[in-house]
């Protein structure tokens, strides 16, 4: 009988551990016991409206910076982390070239160290806990950096 529960505790134990580490790095938190949305596998949505100003679609930025401007409708930005999800709240989370490059608490902020060539920006307004929307509140664009 000990041996019976042995096993089975070792397999629970196993199962955890492999869902507890798998993933990828642009997963949103794990979830706690506090986060009875994020369990239950569903998000709240959120009105909110993103839109990035600059720089615009195909536009030719010269040298290795430019400066990201964004508008965010039916929400606002907020600094505080918290599991507490209000729909409209929270902040942006800023992807170039598919890699986080911040989580920004404004609506500005300067691109640099941009190498030559063509770049891909993604922005997306995330809950306070900076887990996404359901639909997801995304913006994105592309633009060429030259020397």
């Amino acid at each position: 009988m000990s041996r019976r529960i042995g096993r089975i505790a070792a397999g629970i134990c196993v199962s955890v551990v492999t869902v507890g580490c798998s993933g990828g790095g642009d997963a949103p938190p794990t979830p706690s016991a506090s986060q009875p949305s994020i369990i239950s596998g569903s998000r709240p949505s959120s009105p909110a409206v993103l839109k990035i100003l600059e720089p615009k679609t195909g536009q030719v930025v010269h040298g290795d910076s430019t400066e990201l401007k964004l508008s965010l409708k039916d929400a606002k930005i907020v600094p505080a982390t918290t599991t507490h999800i209000v729909p409209t709240q929270g902040h942006v989370h800023v992807y170039l070239d598919n890699k986080l490059v911040s989580m920004n608490f404004g609506l500005s902020q300067q691109l640099t160290n941009l190498a030559p060539g063509q770049h891909f920006l993604r922005c997306e307004f995330v809950a306070s806990d900076h887990g996404p929307f359901d639909p997801r509140v995304i913006t994105s664009t592309t633009f060429t950096s030259k020397a």
